[in-house]
């Protein structure tokens, strides 16, 4: 067997949504459920890799990720309304990321049973905070900002936090200045990833790589 490193993770990603292309799926003739479309198809995705015999930790319910040994989770989200949702953890997220790449792939079934795959994009852990909160972040600091205005930035966009974890990240970002982040994370109980940026953005911005 060979370790499924990131950089063939990358590459199996493209071929296997090349194939698919030219797949039909008789199981998802008139599935409209977005999510089971996606648990069938990164179910599928893990089949192949093995099947070429990849050796790697496939994830599970306690590890939150698909490939927790390259700390990459996979989506599968529609074209006509690319979003998904993830397990809230920290409202740190949303500046310093989420923690782990983020594989996404979108299609648009059209009830035919064939997965059109439309885009796969692979963004780099350190760009997957949320684009907003990061931008706004990185003008504080680059117009000479302090803690102060940190803090009232985080208060203007409802970040989820107390006044002392807001003084502590404050702290945390001028320690260490933050990457501009490309997705679209709200505020809830359970963040709602949005990811029409990123397919925007894959290929023309650094740490989003557009693999189709």
């Amino acid at each position: 067997m060979q370790l499924l490193t990131l950089g063939k993770l990358r590459a199996e990603a493209a071929a296997f949504a090349l194939v698919e292309r030219r797949c039909a799926e008789p199981a998802l003739y008139g599935v409209t459920d977005g999510k089971a479309v996606g648990t069938y198809l990164e179910h599928k995705f893990r089949l192949y890799l093995f099947d070429k015999n990849y050796k790697f930790d496939a994830g599970n319910s306690a590890s939150g990720i698909d490939f927790p040994g390259l700390d990459v989770d996979m989506k599968v989200t529609s074209i006509k309304q690319p979003q998904w949702s993830c397990p809230f953890k920290s409202a740190r997220q949303k500046i310093f990321g989420l923690g782990c790449g983020v594989l996404i792939s979108d299609d648009d079934n059209a009830r035919t049973g064939c997965l059109d795959i439309r885009h796969v994009i692979y963004v780099e852990q350190q760009h997957t905070a949320d684009f907003q909160m990061t931008r706004g972040i990185l003008e504080i600091l680059d117009h000479d900002g302090n803690k102060d205005d940190l803090i009232a930035f985080f208060g203007d966009r409802n970040l989820p936090v107390d006044e002392i974890e807001a003084a502590n990240i404050a702290d945390e970002i001028l320690q260490k200045r933050p990457l501009q982040g490309y997705l679209t994370i709200s505020n809830a109980l359970q963040w709602r990833l949005q990811y029409t940026r990123v397919i925007g953005a894959a290929g023309t911005v650094r740490g989003i790589h557009r693999l189709v």
